[in-house]
């Protein structure tokens, strides 16, 4: 079988979900075939490759298809597998954005920074008590899941004087990580940590990695952040954790359910913050993930391993 050979780069109109799409379609203009926006009504053949943020039925007829976001879920694994479509995910980029995104929450919550713009906005000079501010440096952290995401917040908190110790699958060591404990020794990794920050895929394993159970055996001084997806924490037994004083408070990217619905308890939780999925929103974002589809247009043409392939 003659293997095919690319002649576009069809960039569907969803990816503006994340990035400026006009801009992402400039990023390719040194690419070796042409790159053009598309919408529903495209068709695709052999010789096409999409970069899109949502899935469609017709990416079947392409040659490849990208996701532009880290997470496929919504994509068909099975599906691509059938029709012999690979199918690759902008996963192994994110290691500085949501690594300083997660760090950044550990900062403000340790220095009492995001309580200072509270009273800031109400022009008030607050006084915190005086036991309430600390510094990380000396911490411990425990990171759960140590790929690209866990790695890049070990590193960063390591460098800040942190203890670092991890949850991982693999023993193989990771820079900057102390001690490494396997899945089902999570409860007594997380046991003692001031941090605990949540790295791993969304996966029917994954699910639910922390619940009830593992926050009545969190110290009641201890921060949760979340960069990894909604549903590796059980949402409701945190906030009641949060409500019991079982865990202090939390940093939270990622939600059960996205938007998180104007309800939600935690809006109102002062030792809560909150940003809307954003860990990985840069200025250059859309610079980075053409990097990654540049250099598989390359290995496509010359018939190689495609980078990130799920299927």
């Amino acid at each position: 079988m003659t293997h095919p050979t690319l002649e576009r780069l069809c960039v569907h109109e969803s990816v503006e979900n994340v990035i400026p799409k006009v801009a992402f379609v400039e990023a390719f203009d040194d690419l070796s075939i042409p790159a053009e926006l598309v919408g529903d009504d495209e068709t695709f053949t052999q010789t096409d490759a999409i970069a899109s943020f949502h899935p469609r039925d017709a990416y079947l007829d392409a040659a490849w298809t990208h996701c532009i976001r880290a997470g496929y879920d919504a994509f068909d694994t099975d599906a691509y597998e059938a029709a012999g479509v690979p199918l690759t995910n902008s996963t192994g980029i994110h290691s500085a954005t949501v690594g300083e995104i997660a760090l950044g929450y550990m900062l403000s919550l340790a220095r009492y920074l995001h309580v200072y713009r509270d009273h800031q906005n109400e022009a008030d000079w607050h006084a915190p008590p005086y036991e309430r501010p600390f510094t990380v440096e000396n911490e411990r952290l425990c990171v759960v899941g140590l790929g690209t995401l866990g790695k890049g917040i070990a590193t960063r908190a390591d460098a800040l004087g942190m203890e670092v110790v991890g949850v991982r699958r693999s023993d193989e060591p990771v820079k900057g990580v102390s001690t490494l404990y396997p899945p089902d020794e999570l409860q007594e990794a997380i046991a003692d940590a001031r941090f605990v920050a949540m790295a791993v895929p969304h996966t029917p394993e994954t699910e639910g990695t922390l619940g009830a159970e593992e926050f009545a055996l969190m110290r009641d001084d201890a921060y949760v952040v979340n960069v990894a997806r909604g549903p590796v924490i059980d949402e409701d037994a945190m906030v009641e954790a949060l409500r019991s004083g079982e865990i202090a408070g939390a940093g939270l990217d990622v939600f059960e359910t996205e938007p998180l619905p104007e309800d939600s308890p935690l809006w109102g939780m002062d030792e809560v913050l909150i940003s809307p999925h954003k860990g990985s929103a840069t200025n250059r974002y859309h610079l980075d993930i053409a990097d990654l589809v540049m250099g598989n247009v390359e290995r496509f043409q010359n018939g190689e391993e495609l980078r990130n392939r799920v299927a």
